[in-house]
């Protein structure tokens, strides 16, 4: 689906085009065409194709869709796969979005997202100073606003973290309860992370060294984009580190709580075994017990055993067993 098709010249908005007419713009002398596609069919890239003279196998990418993050060149034009990710209540969903950037076009394909791009279009009209840059500006607007949104989300799993941290060494919950919880937030932050490392990889070539024409002015832009992705990377890492971390203290914690009660039911079976092996002794009935006999026999027995049960007690208590 077409969302947008515009023409910009000397860093201003000229109009709203025909997607016939992008060849026409395209000859102008500083002017580049801007076009913004969603969830497109595959005769809508096969026009595109046409129009900006694009590359087969980027055109088959972008088609096909579930790419890795990447840039990969042809000629005077960059393709690029970056990939958009948010937060579904306690599910990390992630779309794709394809950018063709050349001399004097760029071409973005959505898919699978429902985050737009129509507030980036916005600010880069209202400056023309940086919108005259060309497409190279546009096509680090793009990944720039991308990588924004990536920040709420690591902050969010930040939170997430902590939060389950504090219930962990609270005591409160099941522990069974927070080992799933830190996986499922293993899964969100493995799934932001793909996102992330091939995508610094990527932004890696822009800046610095020989980099595609596209990005020869827009270098520095492009080095500040990087520089958010490392950033992002090394808090990622931080978070899986600490999940791995809690994750042992929790089965620690587990395996504390068993010997705990092991221990419990260890003392008093061996609080129980005195009556038992009392009662045992004295439930014989043999004729010459001379206990049968005696008149205080039955308190003096029971007493025994309350004394010894009551002496273990006593020391369990005191060791921590119980």
């Amino acid at each position: 689906m077409l969302i947008n098709c515009v023409a910009y010249q000397e860093g201003k908005k000229l109009s709203d085009i025909p997607v016939e007419d992008i060849s026409e713009y395209l000859k102008q002398p500083d002017c580049f065409v801007w076009v913004a596609l969603r969830d497109p069919d595959p005769g809508e890239l096969v026009k595109m194709q046409e129009e900006f003279s694009l590359h087969e196998l980027a055109v088959e990418d972008a088609s096909r869709g579930h790419q890795r993050p990447k840039l990969e060149e042809y000629g005077d034009s960059v393709f690029t796969v970056v990939h958009t990710v948010n937060l579904n209540g306690d599910e990390m969903c992630s779309g794709e979005v394809a950018i063709f950037a050349g001399p004097n076009y760029v071409l973005s394909v959505r898919r699978d997202s429902s985050q737009g791009f129509l507030g980036v279009r916005a600010r880069t009209e209202r400056d023309p100073r940086l919108l005259k840059m060309g497409s190279g500006f546009v096509l680090y607007a793009l990944m720039d606003a991308v990588v924004d949104r990536y920040f709420p989300i690591v902050d969010k799993l930040e939170s997430d973290l902590e939060s389950i941290e504090d219930r962990i060494f609270g005591g409160q919950g099941a522990q069974r309860d927070n080992i799933e919880h830190l996986y499922d937030l293993k899964r969100n932050t493995l799934v932001l992370r793909h996102a992330v490392i091939p995508l610094m990889d990527a932004v890696g070539r822009l800046h610095g060294g020989r980099v595609p024409t596209v990005a020869c002015n827009t270098q520095e832009y492009f080095r500040d984009v990087h520089d958010h992705l490392l950033r992002i990377s090394g808090r990622l890492d931080t978070i899986r580190d600490t999940i791995a971390t809690a994750i042992q203290v929790t089965l620690s914690m587990v395996t504390i709580e068993e010997n705990d009660i092991n221990k419990k039911l260890a003392a008093y079976a061996a609080i129980f075994a005195v009556f038992t092996a009392f009662a045992g002794v004295w439930g014989m009935n043999f004729e010459f017990m001379p206990e049968l006999k005696w008149k205080y026999g039955y308190p003096t027995a029971v007493g025994m055993m309350f004394g010894v049960c009551g002496y273990l007690y006593y020391r369990f208590k005191k060791s921590g067993w119980l």
